[in-house]
């Protein structure tokens, strides 16, 4: 087969890969769109259980209540797919890896996406209660606190996309070492500067608030340093099956 066939076919393949993709997303999106008020209701409950006496969630757009849990439909029938997403991409780059290469990032697929949910959660349970407890609570005396849900969504998708890539830091990580190009000393040696990056990114991207901020940082500097542990196991695994018997 010359190169122009090859490159072809790589292009049919990947139209094949994306179109299963996007039809995985849309058959996930269909059988939730029914129970969209359902979900947001699910979504909003930490704000809720925050807010005083009388508080309650607002729509300021004549659309916003239609397409605020439509758009929050979407968002889930993507986290929901992402394991069939991850698999056709997994499917698509695996014939150019080596048997080794294989054998390493399928286990970094299925772990990446267990982190991702494992952060959000984290972010649902642990984060929002404090988070929205706090922004309650300063609200200046005979201010109602009543938020637009739109906003709200908008909010609760950034903490959601924070915390869920912080926790892919271990896989990150060990992609970088196992693929050889960071080595594990190297990670040591600047453990201060993301230690410090932790906290800068807790302060972007949660309220001005000491105790979210460290529920972000803290975390995200224990992945790295859980990263570096299992990178170094793996590669000591590795050496020892290198060694003659």
């Amino acid at each position: 087969m010359s190169t122009s066939e090859t490159f072809i076919s790589h292009l049919i393949e990947l139209r094949d890969r994306l179109l299963r993709i996007v039809i995985g997303l849309i058959l996930v999106f269909i059988v939730l769109f029914p129970f969209a008020d359902v979900i947001y209701t699910v979504i909003a409950r930490p704000l809720l259980a925050s807010l005083p006496a009388g508080g309650q969630m607002i729509a300021t757009a004549v659309t916003t209540p239609f397409f605020v849990p439509m758009k929050l439909a979407m968002i889930t029938a993507f986290v929901i797919s992402l394991p069939h997403t991850l698999y056709q991409v997994w499917a698509f780059v695996a014939p150019g890896l080596y048997a080794h290469e294989r054998r390493f990032m399928m286990p970094l697929v299925i772990a990446s996406t267990l982190l991702f949910l494992l952060g959000m959660a984290f972010a649902y349970f642990l984060v929002f209660p404090v988070v929205f407890g706090f922004i309650a609570s300063q609200a200046p005396e005979g201010v109602a606190v009543m938020t637009d849900i739109g906003n709200y969504l908008d909010f609760v998708i950034t903490l959601f996309m924070a915390f869920g890539l912080a926790f892919e830091v271990p896989i990150a990580v060990i992609a970088l070492v196992g693929f050889g190009l960071v080595q594990i000393s190297t990670l040591k040696e600047i453990r201060a500067y993301v230690i410090v990056g932790a906290f800068v990114l807790g302060a972007i991207f949660t309220p001005p608030d000491i105790i979210s901020q460290f529920m972000l940082a803290v975390p995200l500097w224990l992945l790295y340093e859980l990263g570096i542990f299992v990178a170094g196991f793996i590669r000591k695994k590795a050496e020892i099956a290198q060694l003659p018997d």
